[in-house]
């Protein structure tokens, strides 16, 4: 009976300490993991001949994963340079003529030149040089009739330089090509299907570094500060697994308690949320609680 007495209350005083150790450490805050999620769409309208993503796959930035049909493009696309040589021979013979008017305005003008000096000398007359300045007028106006004549043509290939531009990056976008490094959580479609401009491919994250969204109270903000390092742990096996973080964001405004929070009490609360980047190894998963622990003592430096 004695020995039952003294193992209760050795039970008893272990337990004690045991709760009021646990009452000395308590985390700071409580959050879920999260990050940066991206949905990737196709920028244009066909069949998806080619698309090499799988859930869970880690892409790398500028990689190719797979196109949208191009034969309707690449098709417009050649109608478009047959279009351009075709009008490009008649600007072309426009162009020969004003070369040809051209050069009998530089012959007019050599006449003219010539017969201004033999009036001076007394070797012409004014008529001649009257004659000649009309037929450098009449060149002149021919020169300006056939201009005329060809700005539709010049216009005309304009457009089609134009047209052959949107059709280039028509092609180009209908490449798939990864915008970031990270991990595919979700795809939406598959190859031989038919999509459409907007239509979401897949939802892609970089999980390289993860961000614990917590929330404190007003009491504790004079503890934090953005570029401190902090401590997060997860739970493991056995035990907790901790790892460090560097808070990157505080808010500006108090907002009440999100309902993911555990009680009502809690809920009805004003708080702050605060931002932490943690270093992934692979273990830390969008969603995942974790726990914040502030060391008071870097707080203050």
């Amino acid at each position: 009976m004695k020995n039952y007495n003294y193992i209760l209350g050795l039970s008893i005083v272990t337990l004690s300490l045991f709760s009021c150790n646990n009452s000395n450490s308590k985390a700071d805050g409580y959050g879920n993991f999260e990050a940066t999620e991206i949905t990737i769409s196709a920028e244009n309208n066909g069949k998806l001949m080619q698309f090499d993503v799988t859930e869970g796959n880690v892409l790398q930035k500028d990689q190719f994963i797979g196109y949208i049909d191009t034969i309707q493009l690449a098709l417009k696309r050649d109608q478009l340079h047959v279009s351009k040589a075709v009008i490009s021979s008649k600007s072309k013979g426009v162009l020969s003529q004003i070369n040809v008017l051209n050069a009998k305005l530089n012959a007019a003008n050599i006449n003219k030149n010539r017969t201004q000096n033999l009036i001076k000398d007394n070797a012409g007359t004014q008529k001649q040089l009257d004659d000649i300045l009309g037929e450098i007028d009449v060149i002149k106006n021919q020169i300006r009739s056939v201009e005329i004549q060809n700005a539709p043509v010049v216009n005309e290939l304009k457009s089609i330089d134009v047209q052959s531009q949107q059709i280039k990056d028509l092609i180009q976008k209908s490449k798939i090509i990864n915008p970031l490094n990270g991990t595919v959580l979700t795809k939406y479609t598959e190859p031989n299907e038919i999509t459409t401009f907007g239509k979401p491919l897949y939802k892609i994250a970089d999980l390289s570094t993860m961000q614990l969204r917590v929330y404190i109270s007003e009491t504790q903000l004079a503890t934090i500060k953005i570029g401190q390092e902090v401590t997060i742990k997860i739970d493991d096996v056995d035990t907790m697994k901790s790892y460090k973080g560097i808070i990157s964001w505080i808010a500006s405004e108090a907002q009440f308690t999100p309902k993911i929070i555990q009680t009502k009490e809690e809920r009805v609360a004003l708080v702050y949320a605060v931002k932490i980047d943690v270093t992934n190894d692979g273990s830390l998963k969008i969603g995942m609680p974790a726990e914040l622990w502030i060391n008071k003592s870097d707080a203050n430096n």
